[in-house]
């Protein structure tokens, strides 16, 4: 594993007790997120144990592009941050664990271990909190996909163009329609989505998957 922390006395109490582990090889410890990556390209590590806060890059960014250089490598993050957006940033980036600084060696040597079996660990304190956030965008998306049902096939082609930031004379040669059809269709649009502009319907558009982001 490589240990990824800016706070140098606490990274070398870490791996000094992480190597009593018998199960678990520290192979490389780092300061900043920007080593993270160089490091991990090096002696590419089964599990990085990554603090979110570091100096150069952050350990989420850092994150990010370790796993789209090297899938196989598992990330867990160990922060003193419990908040919401951090949790959600780590595993929309690709993180499979997420342990508080403060959860005791235990936890921590635990979430190393479920990452290098695949599997995920999330702090005790957290779960609840992420659970809800699942229930709710999972909620949104049905809804969202129920009032896509309503939109005909035309208004899908005009919401698409919509997303990708088009004016109405753009739409209109692009599918060979005349402006006032366009203009007819993104009021249906609207109507029919319950936004307010085409703004707002190519956002909602963009984050339920019917256009690219």
């Amino acid at each position: 594993m490589l240990v990824a922390e800016d706070d140098g006395t606490l990274r070398r109490s870490l791996v000094e007790l992480l190597r009593l582990e018998a199960d678990l090889t520290v192979v490389s410890e780092v300061p900043d997120g920007m080593q993270a990556i160089a490091e991990a390209m090096v002696v590419r590590p089964d599990v990085l144990l990554m603090d979110i806060e570091m100096p150069r890059k952050n350990g989420i960014d850092a994150t990010r592009e370790i796993r789209s250089k090297l899938p196989d490598a598992q990330v867990v993050i160990l922060t003193k941050f419990g908040d919401d957006e951090n949790v959600f940033s780590a595993i929309k980036a690709g993180a499979v664990g997420y342990v508080l600084k403060d959860a005791g060696l235990d936890a921590i040597a635990g979430a190393v271990r479920a990452a290098k079996s695949g599997e995920g660990f999330l702090s005790p304190a957290l779960v609840s909190r992420v659970m809800n956030e699942f229930s709710r965008l999972s909620k949104s998306a049905l809804h969202n996909r129920q009032l896509f049902t309503e939109l005909s096939r035309r208004e899908v082609e005009v919401l698409e163009c919509l997303a990708a930031g088009m004016k109405n004379a753009a739409i209109a040669d692009k599918l060979c329609l005349s402006e006032k059809t366009v203009k007819s269709h993104v009021g249906a649009i609207l109507r029919k989505l319950h936004v307010n502009d085409r703004v707002e319907a190519g956002l909602l558009a963009q984050k339920s998957g019917i256009a690219p982001t």
